[in-house]
């Protein structure tokens, strides 16, 4: 009689670990960091990141990132995440079948903050201090000892929660400690720290512009100013539609104009731009993205335009 047996097709910790963390630039980490955060701000402002809505006040928010060969941290003070959350989702790898979507949240596929922290290093803490349904002040702590963590071959992936302190304030704190050698050379590059300072200007340019701060190495971040001239004979290009076949209509906006005057001379400018402004920007989810269009010469002049996609109307004054 023939006799069946099973082959083991479950993946190993290693394998997943290593499949979610080499596509992504430590950048985008950090990115995907910060957007937990913006995430608990408008959810306690009862707002929706993808409405551009005037008036939204994020002044009381503030997100505070560490990074240097040794040791980074991110802490806000956005409301943190509660135990229950902590124990249902907030540490598992992807959403549930059952999750519904969130309208507070800029993410979408639930595995940011793990593939972030096993990205950039080995000794894990995940600390939230929040307001538990009873109206009382919790905290706990998620410690994570990625090398102990891929040895144990159970079958669960749960990681430890523990009772901890209080942090300062209602909010997150991530610390990650042991960093991988290529994440420890790039906290050490002068022109990465840089570079990722200016990245979040420019991605978080709306949320700054709302009130929201964001430190790295204590260095307030200013929001990136998207500016188009008007006066003189120069006046924007506007256009409004809505579209969508069904549900609630996609309403766009779309702006064009001169970002500076046209240049007198078609050679080099030394004196140009820096931050590589120029081009077409795209708002939706009340984040810029700079496409690959950089930038555009009608006669010699640049141009800049702005396409932003929203639920309300929203001025880019």
């Amino acid at each position: 009689m023939a006799q069946t047996v099973k082959a083991d097709a479950n993946p190993t910790k290693a394998f997943f670990v290593r499949m979610i963390t080499r596509d992504i630039s430590l950048e985008d980490c950090i990115l995907d960091l910060i957007d937990n955060s913006v995430d608990g701000a408008w959810k306690l402002e009862g707002g929706r990141p993808m409405s551009l809505a005037d008036g939204a006040d994020l002044s009381k928010y503030r997100i505070e990132i560490e990074a240097s060969p040794k040791r980074f941290s991110i802490r806000d003070n956005c409301g943190g995440i509660t135990l229950d959350d902590a124990v249902e989702y907030a540490f598992t790898f992807g959403r549930k079948d059952k999750d519904t979507p969130d309208n507070y949240s800029i993410g979408v596929y639930g595995i940011g903050m793990k593939r972030a922290v096993f990205k950039i290093g080995e000794q894990i803490a995940i600390r939230s201090t929040y307001t538990s349904k009873e109206g009382n002040t919790e905290s706990f702590r998620v410690p994570i000892d990625v090398p102990t963590w891929l040895a144990d071959q159970k079958r669960d992936w749960d990681f430890d929660i523990e009772t901890a302190d209080a942090l300062p304030a209602k909010g997150v704190e991530i610390a990650v400690e042991d960093l991988h050698e290529g994440i420890a050379a790039s906290f050490s590059s002068p022109v990465f720290i840089q570079d990722l300072k200016r990245t979040i200007g420019r991605d978080y340019a709306l949320h700054i512009r709302r009130g929201l701060s964001v430190l790295v190495n204590g260095e307030n971040i200013k929001g990136w100013k998207i500016e188009l001239l008007q006066g003189g004979g120069m006046e924007p290009m506007r256009i409004s539609y809505s579209d969508g076949d069904n549900g609630d209509p996609v309403n766009v906006e779309l702006l064009a104009g001169m970002a500076a005057p046209p240049p007198e001379s078609s050679e080099p400018d030394e004196t140009s731009d820096g931050d590589n402004r120029f081009g077409w920007y795209v708002a939706a989810t009340d984040e810029l993205f700079l496409l690959l269009i950089k930038a555009i010469f009608l006669g010699g002049a640049q141009m800049v335009g702005l396409n932003g996609i929203r639920n309300t109307p929203a001025s880019w004054a």
